[in-house]
């Protein structure tokens, strides 16, 4: 193998807008936010350290180990946080009274359909406006999806558990629900 003949790499100098490569960050719904959010490294400090290396240098090629830092701290922290809103819709689903889990359900639905219309509103601006509000959505959307059938299954798995209410004469056995 003729070492000439390779091409060669070029190097790769990362801007800002190459944070947007995947998914936005979740949004968190504050009745759950403390539960989710309990324990999760939230990149402060090495976003604070890229600010002040923009601030310091003043153009991004200089920072480039801050952006890559900040984007692996950021795609573990998102990732982390996704799961614990499935898994906390998922336990709300098995915990919450049925009349407010299937008002939740028609919360999350109606939001759906909102961000869907805004979706398709969005598709007609152009530009890099356009591509970041299209952006933004898209992620909202399949967020809002994923929690929307965490709870769902949540609820199926409590009407197949406990098919029938839990009923004898005039007493109603009530369980506690908690924002997990």
């Amino acid at each position: 193998m003729d070492v000439d003949s390779q091409t060669t790499m070029e190097e790769t100098i990362l801007v800002g807008d190459d944070l947007m490569l995947g998914p936005p960050s979740p949004i968190i719904p504050p009745e759950i936010a403390s539960h989710v959010l309990e324990g999760v490294d939230i990149c402060d400090g090495i976003l604070k350290n890229l600010f002040l290396c923009l601030q310091i240098n003043d153009i991004e090629p200089f920072c480039q180990d801050e952006i890559v830092l900040y984007r692996q701290c950021a795609e573990k922290r998102d990732k982390e946080i996704r799961e614990r809103l499935k898994d906390s819709e998922y336990k709300l689903g098995l915990s919450m009274p049925l009349e407010k889990a299937k008002e939740r359900t028609t919360q999350l639905q109606s939001e759906v359909t909102l961000l869907e219309r805004r979706l398709i509103l969005a598709s007609g601006v152009e530009g890099m406006d356009g591509f970041r509000q299209r952006w933004s959505l898209h992620g909202r959307l399949e967020d809002t999806k994923k929690r929307l059938e965490a709870l769902n299954q949540g609820m199926a798995k409590r009407e197949i558990e406990n098919p029938k209410q839990e009923c004898q004469g005039d007493v109603v056995t009530k369980k506690k629900w908690f924002f997990f």
